[in-house]
């Protein structure tokens, strides 16, 4: 027995749990704190919302790689929190509630029913991957844009991010981010006296649903989700050999959602560049062991969401430039990544381009946000592009008989006796 408790707190499985969390929080968090800060959240209610989603990826992390002994790991949406940066806008904190509740309410009928597949069927990869480059846009236009003012911290950042991303890969966003500490520590921004260690204590807000709010918040966010945040997370467990069943997966990411919601948690998903970490052999040389990984994670995933109110204070903390640069760097590769899929198929590449243009301008149309409406375009353009090329082939193939012409087979030689 004291054998078995030991394989759970061998180091590579304690560690590979820690890095994951520790990424998952330096390479996102900040755009969850905009995120709420969008929605007008206050001090309480931010704490509530990082207690929601530490308690809720704690427990998925826990008890999905329990119950199949694989490195199951979650995440809330990264892409759906860059979403809820512009869609919350002027959105009333109980709306915004209605919203995670609604589109919880959808990645659980999708896990439950086997929806998912057919769902997406109708959308595009394309179109799906020019909306979530979209939204990133700003994320890492800000890195730049910010130069002005604060040139050498972001400079620095910058030129530490290259560095580790050559000799570190893995790691660069959290050294980036310890890096980004040091400077701005030297330079005196960083303000940890309102900084206070207490437990958080969750703020319930009754959801009211609204029809704008649902068709431009919880729509998007839903398929953000389960486009850009599952799909992956699904592909990395089967990458790496693990069989476990997608719908369950889903469902249960789903109904997490839909408990937590109204204390802040917007979306849970399947996680995939954290989950490889927790994956690697670096965690456990043994595939069937490192589940334990995961569920390490997990336990630190609870700890984190039972100092909500601590890790938010702390980030109050850090200057604003920090904050923007670690976020812009930490989605660089998910907006090449994106723009990438998003233009790889030609056929497909204006109307891709179009749900890109339009979810990037940030268009606001009777109060719907710009990602319904590039999604909208865009499908809208797929339909007309394609009706186009069907009628362009119709014509070709009924030109054909007369364009082209059958020459007789040339008469061979008598053969040599």
């Amino acid at each position: 027995m004291g054998k078995y408790m030991m394989r759970w707190f061998a180091l590579p499985n304690v560690s590979a749990g820690f890095i994951a969390v520790l990424v998952g929080y330096t390479s996102s968090a900040a755009i969850v704190f905009q995120a709420a800060n969008a929605a007008g959240a206050t001090s309480a209610e931010l704490a509530s919302w990082l207690w929601a989603l530490g308690i809720g990826m704690g427990l998925t992390c826990i008890g999905l790689s329990l119950y199949f002994r694989s490195p199951v790991l979650t995440a809330w949406s990264t892409p759906g929190a860059a979403l809820l940066t512009t869609g919350l806008l002027h959105v009333p904190m109980s709306e915004a509630i209605g919203a995670f509740l609604f589109a919880s309410a959808l990645i659980t009928l999708s896990g439950i029913t086997g929806w998912f597949q057919r769902i997406m069927r109708h959308v595009p990869t394309a179109l799906a991957a020019a909306m979530l480059a979209g939204i990133l846009l700003r994320f890492g236009l800000s890195i730049f844009t910010s130069l002005s003012d604060q040139g050498l911290l972001i400079g620095l950042m910058c030129g530490s991010f290259l560095l580790t991303r050559r000799y570190f890969p893995r790691y660069a966003v959290a050294l980036t981010f310890l890096f980004g500490l040091a400077i701005a520590g030297v330079q005196g921004s960083i303000h940890l006296g309102a900084v206070t260690v207490a437990l958080t204590r969750p703020v319930f807000t009754a959801p009211t649903f609204s029809l704008t709010t649902i068709i431009g918040v919880a729509f998007p966010l839903f398929i953000v989700t389960m486009a850009s945040q599952n799909v992956p997370g699904l592909a990395v467990l089967r990458a790496n050999g693990y069989t476990t069943p997608a719908s369950p997966l889903v469902g249960w990411t789903g109904f997490t959602g839909l408990l937590l919601a109204p204390f802040g948690g917007f979306s849970f998903n399947l996680a995939a560049i954290t989950a490889a970490i927790c994956m690697s052999k670096d965690a456990d040389p043994e595939p069937t062991q490192r589940y334990r990984a995961a569920v390490w994670a997990g336990v630190f995933y609870l700890m984190t969401g039972l100092l909500g109110a601590t890790v938010a204070s702390l980030f109050a903390a850090f200057p604003p430039a920090l904050v923007i640069a670690i976020a812009g760097l930490a989605l660089l590769g998910t907006i090449g990544n994106s723009l990438a899929a998003a233009l790889a198929d030609e056929i497909e590449r204006e109307s891709a381009l179009v749900t890109f243009l339009v979810t990037a301008s940030g268009l606001t149309l009777f109060g719907v946000g710009s990602s319904f409406w590039g999604l909208l375009f865009g499908l809208a353009t797929v339909r007309i592009v394609r009706r186009q090329n069907v009628q362009n082939l119709n014509a070709q193939i009924e030109r054909a008989p007369s364009a082209v012409r059958v020459e007789p087979a040339a008469q061979e030689p008598p053969a040599q006796t």
